[in-house]
């Protein structure tokens, strides 16, 4: 067994961890590039004016709610729009 053989799996193990390392940088470089292109975003106003207001049934704004139909939900949304706040 020659000097070479016996370091061969020790140079494999570190090309392996060499190679994981680069694609974890990699990887790490670009969420923060994809990251950096949100922070200047704002959001469109009418989510602004909307995000204090909860609804007051998730589920049954769209129409998951058990019993609920769709024409349910639309009745029950326009009689809610159409009442003075």
């Amino acid at each position: 067994m020659s000097v070479d053989e016996r370091y061969e799996p020790q140079r494999r193990i570190r090309i392996g961890l060499t190679g994981l390392a680069f694609v974890f940088l990699l990887v790490l470089l670009g969420t923060a590039i994809s990251r950096s292109g949100e922070d200047g975003v704002t959001p469109p106003a009418n989510t602004v004016a909307n995000a204090d207001v909860e609804p007051n049934e998730p589920l049954a704004e769209i129409g998951a709610a058990p019993g609920q139909s769709a024409g349910d939900v639309e009745a029950e949304r326009d009689a809610n729009a159409a009442a003075p706040k």
